[in-house]
């Protein structure tokens, strides 16, 4: 059979757009005389539609989108995603569906078995599961339709499973020859190479060739990359698409040789998830160029690197905000980070509006000594004067922050946190540093020179709202934080279980008691980009008035 895994780029609620790149995709592969093209998870309302799901007149619209896809089928099956209707109660009501579509019409529909409620996901919200799939005739193979999470459930690879059925092995048990997968598998550090041996072991279990088709693109928070893979029946790659970027990957099963997957550093799949999800949040919103602070340090150095492989050096601005405490290296590295990228840059000092707004304020104040009220109205001159550009010039303003500062509220409400995407809040500090070495390295290699100025990686971290100060003076150094957020946030550990892996107590509880407080402040963020396993956004649910606090 020959088959084309069409790795596309939907927007959520894009009907038309969707529809317009299936038929595209379609065309093409009919016309090389393909078998069988798969698309995308939910290929025509896009992954995740979330509570779009509850307008009527979408849903009808997806509906009336599949049966036109189906008109215009002629021998080449095509496999597309949509949300189907049960007209089934007690219930949702709603499928999370794959249809087959040749020569014509609608030849088989299946739904999606295992509804994923955890994380980021909330598939139970919206749908109901299937409730029995038989493998599909077509082309002289037996296909077992399946769709992302239906996958995910092997008790063979998983210790640990969600959900009782197999489905890939009671499609397999039931006769099919060949295992299809439409997929929305959003990216995380790590996650290819656990997706990969998954499926690979999967395949060799079964004793079945496996396809696989992973949306890829940014919606919201989440970044799909791609990399739609093939598998024989002894677990063996036969193709593999690129990673972040859409792919057009043309295989026959019976003559395909066996591929082993790139090996990419992991600095730059992130690099690339970044960039992806920097460009598609601003061009999915509608907006065109973007603005940010450019202190002369690391985060926003990485920031503006990012903005500029995403939107072009043209569609970036930069600004500094200096105050009396800013260094005159931290205002040199700004500019040279600048000319570097190439992109406008401007100087507006932030200290004529503090000294007046401490002067409206010293009545008040009397007798009380300077202290974060007067940091924090520096940060938030900065916000409300990045703001200002935003508003003016139609730019979405980017922020700053890294994940191991939103962790402890190291960070200004109304100030630092201003913004429309917060592009590296999923990012701890530790990995920053890695990103920024990698990104030189990088253009050392391409242009044989560095984008990011030595002393802003080099330097000790500085918020510079007073006189020498560094980070440091407020949190512990990073290489503890980070360890200590990873073990508290991603893997659950408690305190006492951290304190017993060899943290220092102190540490260990200082931080957490940061991280707990800073809820409030977290719920009032930018949606930032999710690029690890436990993220500070939809996938983490802690409540703000809450007293819970474990030893």
């Amino acid at each position: 059979m020959r088959l084309v895994l069409a790795q596309i780029n939907t927007t959520v609620g894009d009907l038309s757009g969707n529809e317009t790149l299936i038929r595209k995709a379609y065309d093409q592969a009919a016309a090389e005389q393909a078998d069988l093209v798969v698309m995308p998870e939910l290929t025509l309302t896009g992954y995740p539609p979330r509570d779009l799901l509850q307008r009527p007149a979408l849903l009808d619209a997806n509906l009336a989108a599949l049966d036109r896809l189906a008109t215009m089928t002629s021998r080449t099956g095509l496999l597309v995603g949509f949300v189907g209707r049960t007209g089934r109660t007690p219930g949702r009501g709603l499928t999370n569906s794959v249809a087959l579509l040749a020569d014509g019409k609608i030849q088989a529909v299946r739904h999606k078995t295992l509804l994923p409620s955890y994380d980021v996901f909330d598939e139970d919200r919206y749908f109901d599961p299937a409730e029995a799939n038989e493998p599909v005739e077509f082309r002289g193979r037996r296909l077992g339709l399946t769709i992302c999470e239906d996958l995910w459930n092997d008790e063979a690879f998983w210790n640990q499973r969600r959900y009782r059925p197999n489905p890939a092995a009671d499609l397999v048990a039931a006769g099919a020859d060949l295992l299809v997968n439409l997929s929305a598998s959003p990216w995380h550090l790590g996650k290819e190479h656990t997706r990969a041996a998954m499926l690979s072991q999967l395949a060799a279990k079964c004793g079945v060739p496996l396809v696989y088709c992973n949306l890829v693109g940014g919606n919201d928070e989440l970044v799909f990359d791609g990399q739609s893979c093939a598998y024989d029946a002894q677990g063996s790659l036969l193709a593999w698409g690129r990673a972040f970027a859409p792919d057009w990957i043309s295989l026959d099963l019976a003559t395909a040789p066996t591929i082993s997957p790139p090996s990419v550093p992991e600095e730059q799949r992130l690099y690339e998830a970044l960039v992806l999800g920097t460009r598609d949040y601003l061009h999915k919103c509608g907006f065109k160029s973007a603005v940010l602070g450019l202190s002369g340090g690391i985060d926003s150095a990485v920031v503006a690197v990012l903005a500029v492989a995403a939107l072009g050096a043209e569609n970036v601005r930069g600004l500094s905000l200096p105050s009396q405490y800013s260094s005159t290296g931290s205002l040199d590295d700004a500019r040279e980070l600048a000319v570097q990228l190439g992109i406008a840059y401007d100087v507006v000092p932030i200290q004529p509006p503090f000294e007046a707004i401490k002067g409206q304020l010293a009545p008040i104040f009397a007798g009380r000594a300077e202290d974060t009220t007067e940091e924090n109205l520096q940060a938030r001159l900065r916000g409300v004067t990045l703001m200002a550009l935003s508003n003016k010039f139609g730019s979405l303003l980017l922020t700053t922050g890294n994940k191991s500062e939103l962790a402890v509220g190291y960070c200004t409400l109304y100030g630092d946190m201003c913004g429309g995407l917060a592009v590296i809040s999923d990012v701890p500090k530790t990995w920053v540093y890695r990103l920024a070495r990698w990104i030189n390295e990088d253009s050392q290699r391409r242009l044989g020179r560095n984008l990011i100025p030595e002393p802003s990686i080099t330097k000790p971290p500085s918020a510079e709202l007073r006189p020498n100060q560094t980070d440091q003076d407020s949190l512990p150094p990073y290489d503890v934080l980070d360890a200590i957020l990873e073990g508290y946030v991603v893997r659950e550990r408690s305190p006492a279980q951290l304190i017993a892996d060899g943290f220092d107590p102190a540490a260990v509880h200082r931080v957490v008691r940061l991280i707990d407080g800073t809820e409030y402040k977290r719920r009032q963020a930018a949606p930032g980009l999710k690029v690890t396993t436990k993220a500070f956004g939809v996938g983490r649910r802690i409540p703000i008035a809450q007293r819970w606090r474990e030893a």
